[in-house]
């Protein structure tokens, strides 16, 4: 028996990987996140029985395994995006070892991914940036020291800020400092979804147009000059006269 810790995707279910899709068709029990992963990633399935998370608390989700366990059925544990960004899976298979239960994780495309893709972007350009900082906004969760918004901006990457809409003014606030007010930055909700849409600006203004969008929840965040930015410096890789194992 093991347990596979499926990432579902960012909302379209046509966005999980074919393993994943696999394992959640043959699965005898699934255990979802229903209130980020669509019912439709489930399509095909024959699972013995299907049930949503969203309404459990974490010593019932380990209950569930642990009966299925005992009766030797597989369980796709489905999350939204990766399970292992922001998927809580951590203190499940802390559970799940104390108890000596297999487990596996299956990657999933990332809500950043998605985002990228639905506004046409590289984060990673030459001379603008190569680094992506994926966070979160602190407001339930404390980040820990070193880890706010005003202490990773001192490295001007391109940042994707998760959790963080309600609180967009204040994130404005600590990042205009470093990244300047005319920074571009996009907010996305709901990337991939049927209902997904999208605003873009600069730090100076993106909160007056996220206000009228009215997203409040279920959206990301992106920040750098890689958006919207087509000044930068061809890559080496494609370059003519570039050498490297494979165009000598």
């Amino acid at each position: 028996m093991t347990v596979y810790f499926i990432g579902a995707g960012p909302g379209d279910p046509e966005l999980i990987t074919v393993k994943g899709q696999r394992l959640i068709r043959s699965c005898p029990v699934i255990i979802y996140a229903g209130s980020l992963v669509p019912e439709a990633v489930l399509q095909g399935h024959h699972a013995e029985r299907v049930i949503n998370s969203a309404e459990l608390h974490l010593e019932q989700i380990i209950a569930l395994i642990k009966t299925a366990n005992d009766e030797g059925h597989d369980v796709a544990r489905v999350h939204s995006g990766d399970p292992s960004l922001y998927g809580a899976i951590g203190e499940q298979i802390r559970c799940l070892r104390a108890l000596g239960i297999a487990f596996e994780i299956i990657p999933g495309v990332t809500a950043t991914a998605a985002c990228a893709a639905l506004l046409g972007a590289e984060l990673t350009l030459p001379d603008i940036s190569q680094s992506v900082i994926l966070t979160r906004y602190a407001e339930k969760t404390v980040m820990p020291p070193g880890e706010e918004l005003s202490s990773l901006a001192q490295h001007g990457a391109t940042m994707a800020i998760h959790l963080g809409v309600k609180n967009l003014e204040s994130i404005v606030r600590e990042l205009s400092p470093h990244y300047g007010s005319d920074c571009p930055i996009a907010v996305i909700h709901r990337a991939s979804w049927p209902d997904q849409d999208w605003v873009t600006g600069t730090l100076s203004d993106i909160a007056l147009k996220v206000q009228a969008k009215g997203f409040t929840r279920t959206a990301l965040i992106l920040v750098g000059r890689v958006l919207g930015n087509d000044t930068f410096s061809d890559s080496s890789l494609y370059r003519a006269g570039h050498a490297h194992v494979y165009r000598p």
